[in-house]
Parts: C-alpha cells; structure tokens; sequence
C-alpha cells in the first residue's frame, strides 16, 4: 500500500492540493455561490474539505510516518541590497540611546515564497483539515435554514486556507501572512449575522486585542530580518547561525539580548492569538459568531495559531530563558483563571470557551519547561474532544430554539441521547478521565511540570492540579443542567426538542473516535522515549527526553494527584447537584448571607474584572485621547493650516479687495497643478 502511494504521488505535487482546495471552494462560492442555492453551495464546500482532508492524510503516511522533510521553494517575492547596512543598524541603535558593538549584519536582504512539509506541518495540517471538513459537514446541517449559506463556506473555507498557509510556511514572513488572513476570516465569521449589533462589536474587540500581538509579532520579524536578511527557517535554525541571537545591544545601563527580545516579542505575539490571561477577552466575544465558527476557533484553527508560532520556533527559545519563565508562569495562570471563570458561568458556549482558554494554558505552560513535543500531542487531542464539545452545544441549542442559558435546559438525555453520550465522552475526555485521549496528553503535561524540580515547574504543577479539580467540577456541572435535571425550558421548546439529523452524527462519530483513541495511538509517537518522529522539526533536544523519562518515573503518588483531584471534582459536583438533602439550595443560602462567598462568586462570574478594567480605565482614556488628539489636531491644527486655514484667508482677502473668491480657488488650484508637474518631470 505504501509502494503503491509513493508511485501515484511520488513527485509530492498533491501537497499543494491541500491549499488548493479550501482557496478554490472559496473563490467560487464567494463569486457563485448564490447562483448554485445553499445546498450546492454546501455540497461544494464539503466536497473540497474532504479531499483536502485525504489529501493530508496521505501527506502524512507519505511524509510523516517516512520521517521526510519536503521543501516546495515558489518564487523570489523581493530582494533589495543594502550596502553597508551594519554601519547604518549601529547609528539607528545609537539614535535611540543605546550602543552596541560592531554586527556582521547581511548586505543582501530577500523575502521567498515556498511551502514547508515536516512531521509538525504534517500534524497540523492533518487536524486543521479533519476538524475543517467535519465543521463545513455540521454546518451544511445547521446553518440549512440561513440565506447567506454560500457567504458562510466561503469563508469558512478562505478560514481554512489561511490557517493552512500559516503551518505550511516555510518563513516567518510567509507565517505573518497566514496569521493576519486568519484574523481576518474571523472577524467575517464573527460578523455573519451583521445586522446584530453585538456580533459587530464581538468581532471588532477580537480584531483590536488580536492586534496587539500582530504588532509584537512585526516587531520580532524585523529583527530577525535584519539580522539574517531574510526569514527563511533553515536559515535562522541552522546552528551556526542561531548564535547571532547571543547579540545585543544596551539601553544605559541595561543589555538587551537579541533572543530575549525576539522571544517576549513572539511571547506576546501568542498571548493574544492564543487568548491568554490578559488578552483573552476576544474569545469570549467570538461566541456571537455562529457555533460551527466557534468549533472551528477553538478546536484547531485560530487559537493554536500561536502555540504552533511558540512550537515552530523552538530552535530560537533556549536562547530567550526570561521568555520561557514568562510563558510557564502565564501559562498556569490561564490554566487556573480561566477554570475558575468557568466554574460559575451560565452561556454554555462560553463555558466551554474557557475550557479552550484554561486547556491553552495548559499547552503554554509545557512550552515554557520546553516540552514541545508534549504540548503538540495536547493540542492534537484536544481539537477532537473540543469540537465535538462545540458541535453537541451547537445541536442542544438548536433543538432549543436558541436557548444557551443552562438554567433554561434540562431533561435532554432522554431526547436527545445521541448527543448526550457525544458531550458525555468528550467532557469525559476534558477532564482527564483514565484510558481516553485528554488523559494521556493532560497528565503528562502536569506530571511534566513536577519533573523539571524548579519553581516555576512546581508552581505550574499546582495550579495546574487546581484547574483539572475545576475543570471536572464545571464539566459534570454542564452536563447535569442540560441533560440530567428537571427540565426548566418551555413547554413548547421541549415539545419541539429532537435529535440531531443524520448529517450532524456524521460528523460526530469520526470526533468521538478522536476523543476515545488518539490519546492511546499517538502516545508513543509524540512522546515516546525512541521517538524520532518530530527530528525533523527540530522539537527533540536531550533535555526534552530527559524531562520525559523523569515524568515517566515519578512515584505513584505524585501521578495520582491529578486524577484524584478530577474524580473529587466530579464526585463534589454531582453531590452538590443531585443530592436530596437540597445540598444546592443551601449553599445559595450560605453564598446569600456570606459577604466573602458573594465577594469571591461575584470576582469569579464577572472574569476577574478584566473587562471593566479594560472598559474603564483603558479603552476609556484611549478614546479620550483619540478624541483630543483628533480635535486638536485633525479638525484643529492640521484644517487651520491646510483647507480650512487657506479658506479663510482667501476669502477674508477677496472681501477685502472686493474680488470674487473663485478666481483665487483657480489661481491656487493652478498653482498646484503646475507644481506637482514641475516635480514629476524633474523628479
């Protein structure tokens, strides 16, 4: 079977057919689609993720399994020479208050574009399309009714195109513009139903709060373009060459190492697209898009596209240490934060939304001890549980009429069965529960942080260990409210509620499989102490190893924590909600007349007040900045001098001299036509 696929593809052409394509079902539903109807329009879509999908797949045996690289180089974007461009980086330096020593700097810069296929774009490439062409399957089912469907694939699909230019790149320039592609199509996604005001609101903070790490991002290519003259991975990644980053320069007093500079640079860079603690609010304003765009932000497309942009880069992360302290730190932070945001929240999607931002954090966190490999192998098994997840809230609200309140559900279990086993498994899977997927990759994260033996490991063990207890507490929470209480929907909500149709279990069953069994058949290739398979992409270093087989050998004690931690969860949750001592009504009671439990639920349902921090004392001073900067300068200084200022003049003198002002707009607008020739000819 393998000699037969090396035969048909043996000059690797298909590969490019993976972002062929998803660009093709774009182009011409985005142009035709209206005339093929909904139903074409989804089909066409459907049909060209799936073989996108197959396509990857046989990437993957051909490639990944084969432990090949494959380099498609395309064409020379720019190429430009600089002459003695060390001479003029030390005086811009020394411009701004810093001296640096003399750098060998290249005097020829260029931009190529080309496609890179190792073991890591293989992997992502093969859970972006699965995920991709499940979610275009879903949607042809829920989104039947809508009648912009073919505007809805066709971004959709331009989504998918983006997300796979990004991890086939095979240069951080290429990368950027993946990245800013996928920012894009999300704010289209988020703003498909336009005529809602909050959707056009959600989808603007997501691009504003994106931006901060697209401008870090910048920052951090820049740099890495000036000192190699261009941004072509083999070349920054090749060992010789990764000791520029041992440059610097200093500020005062203060030495900046390029590495570090250029690590908190990506560092913040994937805070944002990641939705980490601080810039995570635009994850939660996503939840206004429609649900299959929600399964596709935070299974596998956008908000791993800064995991993948810390993963691509590991090479360059021994070099920036603070960097990685920063990201462990921030990483468990999430973790825990958004865990106990989730554990008091009421929308169904955004609690599942946390649950993505707090599982990020758990890849984050594994980055920054240096396990790289680990934290992909999360990433992998999470896109199966979490879209599946997604898909079953999507199918609960749909059967609900809209509903995404859980104190409006309950009683679907004996409806809806074939759902509630679906998010049964997956929640199952999210909280560690032993022998499926999310157990395998979440406790080796955890048992990870304890074998590094350092402050920031041990910190991230605990916090980590707090927000798995949280996780399986929030997660039987969900699952009681919508399937296993009374019901406290509507009348004719519940006698309208059905099961999903056969298209949306289609496209459950492949993620149900995921969340039961790529935990168990990935173990070994993704964190295997043999394991050769991610050499390719420079992710196996001693050290990685080393940290493994400490992780493998820990006492059992220390293993069991966190799975005790998670069955506790379950076990509080379930007493707490079903007992039949109103164990739940005495704990509002208690929250009722305790001021410190009112304070603490309060901090926790309101997100750690991030958003009225931001609203009140950032966003608020910005606009009143923009606002006096605009009438002081734009309406002020700028007009009085230009338009407004020759207006004035010219009719001041016209009344004046008795004159008609129109023969000085003639002479003036002459005068300036003249000029602007004069220095196109001479110029």
């Amino acid at each position: 079977m393998l000699n037969f696929l090396e035969f048909i593809f043996s000059d690797y052409s298909f590969l490019i057919g993976c972002l062929f394509f998803p660009l093709w079902s774009a182009f011409i539903l985005g142009l035709f689609g209206r005339f093929l109807g909904n139903y074409l329009a989804g089909c066409f879509a459907v049909y060209s993720l799936f073989i996108t999908a197959s396509l990857a797949i046989i990437a993957f045996i051909l490639i990944g399994l084969q432990q090949s690289k494959v380099i498609v180089p395309l064409f020379l974007c720019f190429r430009f020479f600089t002459g003695d461009s060390s001479f003029i980086f030390s005086k811009l330096l020394e411009s701004m208050g810093s001296s640096v020593s003399a750098i060998a700097v290249p005097e020829v810069y260029e931009v190529r574009w080309g496609f890179l296929f190792d073991s890591l774009t293989i992997t992502m490439l093969v859970v972006i399309t699965v995920i991709s062409a499940l979610v275009h399957l879903y949607a042809l089912s829920y989104m039947q009714e809508d009648p912009h469907l073919p505007r809805f694939f066709a971004c959709l699909s331009l989504f998918t195109f983006f997300m796979l230019v990004l991890v086939t790149a095979d240069n951080y320039f290429q990368l950027f513009v993946g990245w800013e592609g996928v920012g894009l199509c999300s704010y289209l996604l988020i703003t498909f139903w336009y005529t809602r005001l909050q959707a056009n609101k959600s989808a603007l903070q997501a691009l504003v709060v994106n931006k901060v790490g697209d401008v870090t991002l910048v920052l951090a290519l820049l740099l890495l373009f000036i000192l190699y003259g261009n941004t072509q991975f083999e070349t920054i990644f090749v060992a010789q060459e990764l000791n520029k980053l041992l440059w610097g320069f200093y500020v005062g007093p203060w030495y900046f190492c390029f590495g570090e500079v250029i690590g908190i640079l990506f560092f913040v860079g994937a805070v944002a697209k990641s939705a980490q603690i601080g810039l995570h609010t635009w994850l939660l304003s996503a939840m206004e898009g429609p649900t299959p765009v929600s399964a596709l932000l935070h299974a596998a497309t956008m908000v791993t596209a800064g995991m993948f942009l810390i993963i691509r880069s590991a090479p360059i992360w021994p070099f920036a240490t603070t960097a990685l302290f920063l990201m462990t730190v921030w990483g468990a932070l999430t973790a825990f934060f958004a865990a106990t945001c989730g554990l008091v929240q009421n929308d169904i999607k955004k609690i599942i939304a946390f649950s993505t931002c707090s599982q990020l954090g758990y890849m984050f966190y594994a980055c920054g001890l240096g396990n790289f490999t680990a934290s992909l192998y999360h990433l992998t098994n999470h896109a199966f549980f979490k879209a599946l997840l997604f898909m079953g809230a999507g199918a609960v609200i749909h059967a609900l009429q809209g509903e995404q309140d859980l104190r409006r559900m309950g009683g679907l279990a004996q409806l809806m069965p074939l759902t509630y086993v679906s998010m049964l498994l997956a929640s199952l899977s999210l909280l560690g529960f032993p022998f499926l997927s999310g157990f395998y990759s979440k406790d080796i994260l955890i048992e990870l942080a304890w074998a590094h033996y350092t402050v920031q490991g041990t910190f991230a063990f605990w916090l980590a260990t707090f927000a798995a207890f949280l996780t399986a507490f929030y997660s039987t929470r969900l699952l009681y409210y919508v399937f296993l209480s009374q019901s406290n929907a509507y009348k004719h909500v519940m006698k309208n509620a059905r099961e999903v149709d056969e298209i949306m279990l289609w496209s459950f069953r492949p993620l149900i499989l995921g969340s039961l069994f790529t935990g168990y058949a990935l173990r070994s290739t993704f964190v295997g102490f043999d394991s050769t398979f991610y050499l390719s992409s420079n992710l196996l270093t001693v050290d990685n190893i080393n940290f493994l087989i400490d992780s493998e050998f820990l006492p059992y004690f220390i293993k069991l924590i966190p799975v005790i931690f998670s069955f506790f969860g379950v076990f509080l949750a379930l007493f707490i909600y079903t007992n039949k001592l109103n164990t739940f009504n005495i704990l509002i009671q208690f929250q009722y007349f305790n001021p410190l439990v009112r304070l603490i639920h309060h901090f926790f349902l309101k997100k750690w007040y991030f958003d009225i921090v931001y609203n009140r004392y950032i966003a608020t001073n910005i606009y009143a900045v923009g606002s006096s900067l605009y009438r002081n300068g734009d309406q002020g200084l700028l007009e009085f001098i230009g338009p407004q200022g020759i207006h004035t003049l010219l009719l001041n003198f016209s009344v004046k001299k008795n004159y008609e002002p129109t023969v000085y707009y003639n002479i003036i607008f002459s005068s300036v036509t003249i000029s602007f020739v004069l220095i196109f000819l001479l110029g």
